[in-house]
């Protein structure tokens, strides 16, 4: 049985990850109880087989109800069930913009008086304690649609018995990779931006991944990298993480942390790791 909890911030995208998952097989319940999740799933292993795929979800519109999720949480994550947690976070302001958009009301709202920053805040505290839960966070901040999308369809698509590893390159003047496990800050090295010939390129580029690779500092930089992270993932995986992201950031996200990004990438392809990479702010001036 393959059980999933999609929760996380309003207006986070979680109908969207609903989509992927019910084209994915799972059966999806909708605002459901927490109290009534172990119930199905008891009703789910009596199935014989017939309902094997299951996501809920479960957020703040349960009211006082969805106070008692983490203990749900905890008794279903003991008892071994194929439980993973999916948290989706946003930042504020693009949380507030998607909320003018679709003329919703947040479900903290009377609550918070009519304030949606200060129910941002409050939905924020309530769920710091699921967010710790989390096998899987994603934050929709930089994320279109379809990117989303393809996302879910990769975590949820696959076999869930081995840690998905997504390595990201980012610009740190767009902001901060807030989902990321390990962050390298990658401003300490040669900066091809300031070489007119590379200036326009990006770490993709031939002429700029050469550039960045060159300086003995880069060089072992990778070195220690690529050790220290061939020794984090088998501590991961034994703890039973499933998702680990593993983040480049440099100041504009397109020379040096997207050559670091692929550098990394290779080298985890070359140790037999599925990985998905991904370059944020590439694309961005």
């Amino acid at each position: 049985m393959q059980f999933v909890i999609i929760t996380g911030m309003s207006g986070s995208g979680k109908s969207s990850c609903v989509d992927v998952l019910e084209d994915s097989g799972y059966y999806c319940i909708d605002n459901m109880p927490p109290e009534l999740i172990g119930k199905f799933v008891d009703i789910c292993n009596q199935s014989e087989g017939k309902i094997d795929k299951v996501a809920f979800v479960i957020d703040i519109r349960s009211g006082e109800l969805f106070l008692k999720l983490k203990d749900t949480l905890s008794v279903l994550k003991e008892e071994d069930v194929g439980l993973k947690i999916v948290f989706l976070d946003c930042s504020d302001d693009v949380i507030i913009r998607r909320y003018k958009e679709t003329r919703r009301k947040h479900p903290l709202d009377e609550v918070s008086f009519g304030n949606i920053r200060k129910a941002i805040e409050t939905e924020r505290e309530i769920l710091v304690p699921i967010k710790a839960m989390a096998d899987y966070y994603i934050d929709t901040t930089n994320t279109s649609a379809n990117e989303f999308r393809e996302r879910m369809r990769g975590i949820f698509s696959e076999s869930s018995d081995y840690m998905h590893i997504d390595v990201r390159s980012f610009g740190f003047k767009f902001g901060h990779m807030p989902e990321a496990d390990l962050v390298f800050d990658v401003r300490c090295l040669p900066n091809p931006f300031y070489v007119n010939e590379l200036k326009g390129l990006t770490g993709l580029n031939p002429e700029v991944y050469t550039y960045v690779m060159k300086f003995d500092q880069s060089k072992r930089l990778l070195d220690k990298l690529c050790n220290l992270i061939d020794f984090l993932i088998p501590l991961y995986e034994k703890e039973g993480k499933a998702q680990l992201v593993i983040a480049f950031g440099c100041t504009g996200g397109k020379h040096r942390s997207v050559a670091f990004a692929e550098a990394l990438a290779q080298h985890l392809r070359e140790k037999n790791h599925k990985i998905r990479i991904q370059h944020r702010d590439i694309e961005k001036r």
